[in-house]
């Protein structure tokens, strides 16, 4: 069981928050190939089996908080119309992904462990 301040944990063990998961699926769609925002909430609710949308108002704020870390580049599809921005990954971003993905996997795995026990527990699944 996790502490806080030497006392036990209230908080569910998910040390990974919404944003960080929805960046770090960004960063990995991006790592495979460029995509403009809607492609990308419409390729994790695909990869997600529909089971959960990420809204256009996390997911945009999240490409222009990793576009100024320079961990994304994007690009107009017609730079007259600005109607489709296309990002991909850079190199500072590739390296940002590594690093972030190894340090979420152990929260990720926890995470699932956590949801297995309780199914298994009061579902008997």
């Amino acid at each position: 069981m996790s502490q806080y301040k030497g006392e036990r944990s209230r908080q569910f063990p998910s040390k990974l928050s919404t944003t960080q998961f929805v960046k770090l699926y960004i960063l990995h769609l991006l790592n495979e190939r460029s995509f403009y925002g809607n492609e990308i909430i419409d390729e994790i609710k695909v990869r997600l089996s529909h089971v959960w949308v990420p809204s256009p108002g996390m997911i945009y704020p999240l490409l222009r908080d990793l576009e100024s870390n320079d961990y994304i580049s994007g690009w107009w599809e017609e730079p007259d119309k600005r109607s489709i921005r296309y990002y991909r990954i850079t190199d500072e971003g590739i390296e940002h992904y590594k690093v972030i993905k190894r340090t979420y996997k152990a929260s990720l795995e926890d995470s699932l462990k956590l949801i297995q026990y309780i199914m298994q527990d009061i579902y008997q699944r």
